[in-house]
């Protein structure tokens, strides 16, 4: 009796204090990670980083040294932790090739939060899709198309191909063409062009308009007007001054030739 005695106090004792060592490992271990976790995340604030981003990744480095934590613990019990590990890494590769395309899309986030070609409220010609951006998220990227209709667009899609920013830069320049008859007269035709461009107190003096003959074309002379306006005016100008000229042509006698054709019709007698 006294040397089963002895063998269950041994044994209580034994595992006793490998479970006490293994309670002490996860408690100190989950302080520890807690404290590394919102020191990583001070940092990530200072360098300016996006808030989505530096929560991802805070969030990842808390699982990540949770599983180190446990697996210590599971250590001190005397459990053999080479197989878990093992199976873990074979675990995380099959996730990793069933979720490629997600991941794809993760990594092309970061890079766009990191890069930053655009900022939520640019207007962007991204991914196959135009609109204001909305949203930036980690897998993919919300827009507002200009009749309201919203886009979810993978960031793969958007890194994968070309990123035009419409709002980039604080000015921009409008690129119109104007044709009139061969008859008309040119001189006339090009002061009333400045004309109109002066008269919009929109249009920028620097970097100066330019109102040039562009092409003698088939069936008219070509003017190309191009004035610099601020980007968020870039449409009003562009359609107040198509109408624009259109009327003080029509005034002003000087036609814009349109295509048309000339049937003749011979009568052949018998």
């Amino acid at each position: 009796m006294d040397v089963y005695l002895d063998k269950i106090i041994t044994l209580t004792t034994l595992y006793g204090l490998r479970v006490l060592s293994a309670l002490a490992i996860f408690v100190i271990g989950r302080i520890v990670v807690s404290i590394l976790v919102k020191g990583l995340e001070k940092f990530m604030k200072k360098t300016g980083m996006e808030e989505t981003l530096w929560k991802f990744a805070s969030n990842l480095a808390r699982i990540f040294l949770l599983t180190v934590v446990i697996i210590a613990a599971l250590g001190s019990l005397g459990i053999e932790t080479t197989s878990l590990v093992a199976i873990i890494g074979a675990a995380g590769l099959a996730v990793g090739f069933a979720l490629k395309d997600s991941l794809s899309n993760f990594s092309s986030g970061v890079m766009l939060i990191i890069f930053r070609p655009f900022k939520v409220g640019d207007f962007v010609e991204a991914g196959g899709t135009m609109g204001g951006i909305v949203e930036i998220n980690i897998f993919n990227t919300i827009l507002k198309t200009g009749d309201n209709k919203k886009v979810i667009v993978p960031n793969s899609r958007i890194m994968g191909a070309n990123i035009t920013n419409f709002s980039a830069n604080e000015t921009r320049r409008v690129d119109l063409v104007f044709g009139i008859g061969y008859n008309d007269d040119l001189k006339k035709a090009k002061e009333t062009l400045n004309k109109l461009v002066e008269e919009d107190e929109r249009i920028l003096k620097e970097p100066a308009p330019v109102v040039a003959v562009s092409e003698l074309a088939d069936s008219s002379v070509n003017f190309i007007v191009r004035p610099w306006v601020k980007s968020a005016d870039y449409w009003a100008v562009y359609w107040d001054m198509t109408e624009r000229v259109k009327l003080t042509f029509d005034q002003e006698g000087i036609t814009i030739p349109f295509p048309q054709q000339d049937v003749h019709i011979h009568t052949v007698e018998k």
